[in-house]
């Protein structure tokens, strides 16, 4: 007929660009003692969602890295995260900068696919682990130039993805394992970059993924021990798959890395920001200050792909 069933929204009112377009699964699984025809969505903010996709009823809402803090959790009655004030870009209002939302506006996963062992009955995500400073101002619309009223940059979450304490590391990318059943994480393996390749989960016990500085990994699929790892010449952001031919099974994946995924390894924009807002702070006539803002500004939009 054309008409909508049911609609949950992950992000009401959505404060730090988590907008979340990415794929659901479909997956018959028991939830809670009970059989049901699901779907499970990884989101950009940080949580994983399990949900009858017959009725819409929501099932499970846990963070599949829980280094997330701009809600503390999901309220399983009415479905609303609930949103924590101190990293609330709206409450602390335009042009303040609101400093360490967890996860950066790259979410915790972005458009990499997940992939789905049967066997297991876990969800392997590819995952970024990065927080975000975010400062909100007013922009008017004009025509051919950037418009996207925010500046922020980026810094590593530094803290453990399975228990959210603050360990100081500085890796910037996460390899999950998570039961979507139960929203319980089975481990998490820790990489330098963000992981933007996807994955695919073998019948073997196996689940291969791609890396930034160009490994195809091979890990355990109930532990996540690395067993095997192979250097491509470029990094990784495309999704890797497995054929069959002549009776052997071949494991492939695209090996070069572009578009708004190579912005952070072909260039530093952090650095670039940083000197720039620099200059701008330091600068004590007033029209030069508001050019180098200008440029400090152009800056931060063009690293976020504006």
């Amino acid at each position: 007929t054309g008409a909508v069933k049911w609609v949950y929204q992950m992000t009401p009112h959505d404060e730090w660009d988590f907008d979340g377009i990415n794929e659901t699964v479909l997956v018959d699984q028991e939830v809670n003692g009970k059989m049901h025809k699901t779907i499970v969505h990884f989101d950009r903010n940080g949580f994983g969602y399990t949900l009858d996709r017959e009725s819409g009823e929501l099932l499970v809402a846990e963070k599949f890295d829980k280094s997330v803090n701009w809600a503390s959790h999901v309220d399983m009655k009415t479905g609303r995260p609930q949103v924590v004030s101190k990293y609330s870009t709206e409450q602390n209002g335009e042009d303040v900068r609101t400093d360490g939302v967890c996860p950066a506006a790259l979410g915790s996963k972005n458009q990499q696919p997940v992939s789905y062992s049967p066997q297991t009955g876990l969800f392997y995500i590819s995952g970024n682990h990065l927080c975000m400073n975010y400062e909100p101002f007013e922009v008017s619309y004009t025509a051919g130039q950037p418009y996207v009223g925010a500046t922020l940059d980026m810094l590593p979450a530094g803290a453990d993805a399975i228990t959210g304490k603050p360990d100081g590391t500085t890796n910037l990318g996460q390899f999950t394992a998570f039961d979507a059943k139960t929203g319980k994480i089975a481990w998490s393996n820790k990489e330098p970059f963000s992981v933007w390749s996807g994955s695919v989960a073998t019948s073997g016990g196996i689940v291969f993924y791609g890396t930034l500085e160009g490994y195809l990994k091979a890990v355990d699929a109930k532990t996540g021990k690395e067993l095997y790892k192979f250097k491509t010449p470029s990094g990784i952001i495309g999704n890797v798959n497995t054929w069959s031919y002549n009776g052997k099974q071949y494991v492939g994946v695209l090996s070069g890395i572009g578009g708004w995924a190579g912005i952070g390894i072909a260039t530093d924009f952090n650095k670039q920001l940083e000197e720039a807002q620099a200059k701008a702070a330091a600068e004590t006539d007033p029209v030069k200050k508001a050019e180098l803002e200008k440029i400090a500004v152009k800056i931060s939009q063009e690293g976020l792909g504006a």
